[in-house]
């Protein structure tokens, strides 16, 4: 690594309730799962402990609720390795929790209940300023109020902070206010949720993120799942694509791809291979269950990124 980079990421905590079941279950219908597991998530979280485990010096800012999930979010944190002086209880609402639920494919259906997420302000970015004017990147997510969003944006622009917004879940948004972006990184379904374009292919694809261009954000990634991603700028368009994985759990696979992306970002690695870094990470957390659990230190990820590009 050239630097270790230091990364503020502004957003959610939440825990994942996870349900492996053989189908979905219909309206009115009762199904037996395989298994359950619960885990530490929320998009911010997920992002967090990836940067971190990829070897960032991380920053979190986010609220959680003083139920019994709070205290143990916090203590995750701190395990993982990540400064929780603006990780604060809220007094009065739970902590975000979010039922997933996994087919034996290992797509999912998630419901967020956002919870403490939801006092996260703007001047809880302000009371955290001095600590994110001295990072190299933030990074934000939809899981959080957008007002709260908007205002991080014209924070990192206004000092000159790398930002990198993953627009999930997708939402209608104020396209103006997100125009100064560094990087915006949807999937399919969320460019498509707010562009009103179908992303069903890459073609797709390469429209919509024209169109999030000429609205003047200045990087667009658009994350395709098993066919990789798409970068877009000024100068052109080029597919990524993505590595061969045995995928079991694909929840908090474009969390990984976020985190990781912005520590190789922010290490100094070209644009393209920070992305293929991403793809592989991301595309590895797949083999795992659940989010933060499937995650990859820095060295398993390496021995991993060495073996697939030998000569």
């Amino acid at each position: 690594m050239s630097q270790r980079p230091r990364i503020a990421v502004i957003g959610s905590a939440n825990i994942d309730l996870v349900s492996f079941v053989d189908q979905f279950p219909k309206p009115g219908e009762t199904i037996f799962g395989q298994k359950f597991d619960l885990g530490f998530g929320g998009k911010g979280a997920n992002q967090a402990a990836a940067a971190r485990l990829c070897g960032a010096e991380v920053f979190m800012v986010a609220r959680v609720g003083d139920d019994l999930f709070g205290p143990a979010t916090i203590l995750n944190f701190q395990k993982v390795g990540i400064d929780t002086a603006n990780v604060k209880q809220v007094a009065g609402v739970s902590t975000g929790v979010a039922p997933i639920f996994v087919d034996p494919s290992g797509q999912n259906r998630i419901i967020v209940i956002k919870g403490a997420n939801d006092t996260l302000k703007p001047a809880d970015v302000d009371a955290a300023a001095e600590t994110l004017k001295n990072v190299d990147c933030i990074v934000l997510q939809f899981e959080i109020p957008l007002e709260t969003v908007y205002y991080t944006i014209q924070f990192a622009n206004k000092n000159k902070i790398r930002c990198i917004l993953n627009p999930a879940p997708g939402q209608p948004i104020d396209v103006k206010a997100v125009a100064n972006l560094d990087y915006f990184v949807p999937n399919e379904s969320e460019a498509e949720t707010i562009t009103g374009m179908p992303v069903r292919n890459l073609e797709d694809a390469k429209a919509c993120a024209q169109k999030l261009l000429a609205s003047g954000i200045r990087r667009v990634i658009i994350t395709l799942g098993s066919n990789g991603s798409l970068l877009a700028g000024s100068e052109g368009m080029e597919h990524m694509p993505a590595f061969k994985v045995n995928a079991k759990d694909s929840t908090g696979a474009g969390d990984a791809f976020i985190g990781s992306f912005a520590t190789f970002l922010g290490e100094g690695l070209p644009e393209k291979e920070a992305v293929r870094r991403a793809n592989l990470y991301a595309g590895l957390s797949t083999e795992g269950v659940g989010t933060q659990k499937s995650f990859y230190d820095r060295t398993r990820f390496e021995a991993e990124w060495a073996s697939r590009n030998k000569g």
